[in-house]
């Protein structure tokens, strides 16, 4: 799958809800029941961040979910890439890219959702064959700023903003027109996790799926 063959497939996912919620799961064993309460809620595409020990493990859990469409997030490397893929994932995220990256990506068909924060990297990845990017770190980097005024010269790319997402700041980047959907973790809030309070996430998922976009 080649990397305009991936930016294909990410923009599709990245159409199918204003927001995909950022996971970071510490107990497999609630995998499928925060997955189950998201696509409930009109979330269907998760990204579950390899931050902790038992990522790949929630993963495969999600990934039996149905509706779920599952994808690995801080993908990093090859190895990261082969084994979200091996796991179940759908999707990768990753902050930034590298060659060595791209290339296991191309190599496993998974696709990328690459990350960048300024004209010189969405330039490189477009020449690359990628124009769904992720915005990361969105407001850290200039925010719906930023992304207004790349949309000028780059209207060829299209964003999945990340990185201190909130809310209250949701709609403004969904407001624009290089912006697919944004990505944010307030949607899952670990207190609510750890409660097991599957009905209150599905109830923040709801509100979210129906913030209007561009």
């Amino acid at each position: 799958m080649t990397p305009a063959l991936q930016s294909h497939a990410t923009l599709a996912l990245c159409r199918l809800a204003p927001v995909i919620p950022v996971l970071v799961i510490d107990d497999p064993r609630d995998a499928a029941k925060l997955a189950q309460a998201l696509v409930a809620g009109g979330l269907p595409v998760l990204e579950v961040t390899l931050r902790t020990p038992h990522a790949l493990e929630a993963i495969a859990e999600m990934a039996k979910v149905p509706g779920a469409r599952v994808g690995a997030g801080t993908v990093l490397s090859g190895h990261d890439a082969t084994r979200a893929r091996a796991a179940g994932a759908e999707f990768a995220v990753a902050p930034g890219a590298t060659p060595a990256l791209v290339s296991a990506c191309v190599a496993q068909s998974l696709p990328l959702l690459p990350g960048a924060a300024t004209a010189s990297e969405v330039m490189n990845l477009m020449e690359t064959g990628y124009r769904t990017l992720k915005f990361f770190p969105a407001e850290a980097a200039g925010g719906a700023a930023l992304l207004r005024a790349l949309n000028g010269p780059l209207p060829q790319a299209s964003f999945c903003p990340t990185g201190g997402i909130t809310a209250a700041n949701a709609p403004e980047y969904l407001s624009l027109q290089n912006v697919v959907c944004v990505g944010g973790s307030w949607v899952a809030p670990a207190s609510l996790v750890k409660a097991g309070d599957w009905d209150a996430i599905t109830r923040l998922a709801r509100t979210a799926a129906a913030l209007p976009r561009e």
